[in-house]
């Protein structure tokens, strides 16, 4: 089986080359000229595609194929105060080159919407923002040129006292989106509500793929074993471009387990890449730890002395 390691947003090698600059809603209010104002929000956004183009050589450069972009590309996105401006248009430019890039190279890229974008959520207007986020990553796709292979990664959301009724809230709402969302959505378990088994029965019902997140599954589940889990999950990725989608991450400590280490043990992976080798000849993960591509460079240096490992290049693996 051929796997690839990808890392989350912000690099830890390449310096000063954060692609989620951000500004707040109070030094936006405080500068008297709004159209002042509004560039210095279209200037940092800028910075942060550059940043990200900065990134997207430096994974190039190390083999590194799989990336997650930021969703804190363009500051203040969503808020009120410049929620008619549209900064994807006006920065369509450094969208498009980002887009060239990512195709022309066999990049694999997505977004994970933050944990606020909710579509099972019985408040309207948490719905109505949710929906209104996950436009917004689909135009940031649409404007690379990226099409439905290219996922926006979300989790089925709260429980909300009744786990079986929220879960039926998240199909229902899932129905009524515009179908060029849905194409571009992944569900993924969490690691305190939907379980891995919970989200897999969402995920088939509403016919779309199913991120599987090992630690949460560690963290969450009714007894499932991912030998039984795994060949259903795979499942969901059949028919798209890319090979199934895996998260991984350590527990930063016994006490602290459903926080990310640092860096990624191989014990909580290498027995998962054992059974899903079963059933999968390809597999993409990504790697969430605090350390980001450092992370990935050191699990690559253990992954070199491991007898049942292959490494292939500088961030995939045979196994």
């Amino acid at each position: 089986m051929l796997v690839r390691f990808g890392f989350v947003a912000m690099s830890l090698n390449v310096k000063d080359a954060s692609p989620s600059k951000t500004m707040t809603a109070k030094t936006f209010q405080s500068i008297s000229d709004r159209k002042a104002a509004l560039q210095k929000v279209a200037r940092i956004a800028r910075e942060n595609l550059r940043n990200t183009q900065r990134i997207l050589y430096h994974c190039l450069a190390h083999d590194i194929t799989f990336y997650r972009f930021s969703s804190k590309l363009i500051p203040l996105a969503g808020h009120e105060l410049v929620q008619r401006v549209n900064f994807v248009e006006h920065l369509k430019d450094e969208f498009r080159s980002i887009g060239e890039f990512v195709r022309k190279n066999g990049i694999r890229c997505g977004f994970h919407p933050d944990h606020f974008t909710v579509l099972n959520s019985p408040r309207k207007q948490v719905l109505k923002n949710s929906v209104a986020d996950l436009r917004r990553h689909v135009n940031m796709l649409k404007a690379m040129g990226l099409n439905s292979a290219y996922k926006c990664n979300i989790h089925v959301g709260g429980v909300y006292g009744d786990k079986k009724a929220s879960g039926e809230t998240f199909k229902k709402n899932f129905v009524r989106l515009h179908p060029e969302l849905q194409e571009h959505l992944c569900l993924e378990n969490d690691d305190k509500s939907f379980t891995a088994q919970e989200t897999l029965e969402i995920a088939c019902s509403c016919n779309i793929p199913m991120v599987l997140d090992i630690h949460h599954h560690r963290c969450n589940h009714h007894g499932e074993g991912l030998e039984d889990l795994w060949p259903h999950i795979a499942e969901t990725w059949k028919g798209e471009a890319f090979p199934p989608k895996v998260h991984i991450s350590s527990p930063k400590s016994e006490q602290e387990f459903r926080n990310h280490a640092d860096e990624i043990n191989p014990a909580d992976l290498i027995p998962f890449l054992k059974i899903a080798r079963e059933h999968s000849k390809h597999l993409d993960i990504m790697i969430e730890a605090k350390q980001k591509d450092l992370a990935l460079f050191k699990l690559m240096k253990e992954m070199e002395t491991l007898p049942e490992v292959k490494v292939i290049n500088g961030a995939s693996i045979e196994i």
